[in-house]
Parts: C-alpha cells; structure tokens; sequence
C-alpha cells in the first residue's frame, strides 16, 4: 500500500476524521502518528503541537460550516437566510460531532485569524445586512445568534431535549422564528438612550 506523503493538510484532516470518529478530546498526536502509520516525532515538522493540530481542526471546521452557510443563505435575506444559517450549524453538528466540538472551544491565535474564520465573520455580516442593525449593534446581534444556535444544539447533543415534548423540531422552529422577531425588532440607538 502507497503511504499518502505528509502534510499538515493530511495530519489535520486525518485528525478531524478521528474528531468525528472517537471524540475531540481523543485527539492527540501520537493517536494520529498511529492512524497515519508514523512515529510520533515525524508529525512535528509539520504541526508544531497540540495545540496548533486542535487549532488546525478548528480552522478546518470554520471552513467547511462556511461553505455550507454560504451555500445555505444565497440568494436569501431575513428570515430565510436565518433559516438557512441555523440549519447550516445543525446539520454540521450532527454529520461531523468531533469538528463541532471543534468549535466550541476558545481557539488559538491561528484559528481566530485564519481565512475560514475571516469568510465566515463574513457570511454572518452579511446575514445580518437582511436586519436593518445599527452597524454597532452587529456584534451583538452576531454573539445573540451565535449564543441561541449554540445553546440549543449543545443541549439537543446531550440529550435534554429527550424527556419532554414536543419535539426538539418543533422548539428549534419556534427558536429561529422568535430570534427572527427580536432581530427585526432590535432596538435603534435612540430606544436605548431613552430608557
């Protein structure tokens, strides 16, 4: 059998898959060499560490959701996009759990500037541009939506929803739509002056 040269491409989506496979958290190097059929001090001139392989995960990750929510929004605006945005996260979250957990860790510096991370700031500002927000006002519509989409698959994935009724489908609908409502009925600048 061919072995496939490395890169920190390769080492980095082997990792992911592993990610998705067993757990973020089982994500190590030395799990990887094995995977990669290397020893581990052969991964270390292409990942420096650790840290920079689980940063490599994350910035895949950013990548890939971005993809899918561009796809997911064009061509749409308000609450459709919205939609289309929200279901671009669920759906990443339940096909590929390990680069979802990815996500939802503070990243390192390599992530956070990264061009995936770049785009999909982009993607969310464009989003926004369907909510007639006061440019001020974007960051903290942009953390309420992230904060919602989050919160709601976080506890779907850990079963919470599982005990009661109705169907997490129907919260999750019901969710998007009061999120859709609050957005369209944000606040301008002078309302908060006056209160």
């Amino acid at each position: 059998m061919k072995r496939i040269p490395l890169t920190a491409t390769v080492i980095i989506a082997e990792a992911a898959d592993l990610a998705d496979e067993t757990g973020f958290d089982d994500v190590t190097l030395s799990a990887i060499a094995l995977r990669l059929s290397v020893q581990t001090p052969s991964l270390y001139s292409h990942v420096r560490d650790r840290a920079a392989l689980l940063d490599g995960i994350t910035a895949l990750a950013l990548s890939e959701l971005a993809d899918r929510v561009a796809v997911a929004i064009a061509g749409r605006a308000g609450r459709l996009a919205l939609r289309g945005f929200a279901e671009a996260h669920r759906v990443y979250s339940l096909e590929s759990p390990g680069r979802w957990q990815s996500l939802q860790r503070r990243a390192g510096t390599a992530a956070v500037e990264s061009s995936a991370a770049r785009c999909f700031v982009a993607l969310t500002d464009a989003l926004l541009l369907g909510y007639d927000l006061p440019p001020g006002e974007r960051v903290h519509a942009t953390r309420l939506i992230g904060s919602t989409i989050n919160g709601f698959l976080a506890l779907e994935r850990i079963g919470s929803f599982d005990h009661s009724e109705p169907p997490p489908e129907v919260s999750w609908r019901t969710t998007l739509d009061a999120l859709d409502a609050l957005l369209r009925a944000w606040p301008t600048d002078t309302e908060k002056i006056h209160r």
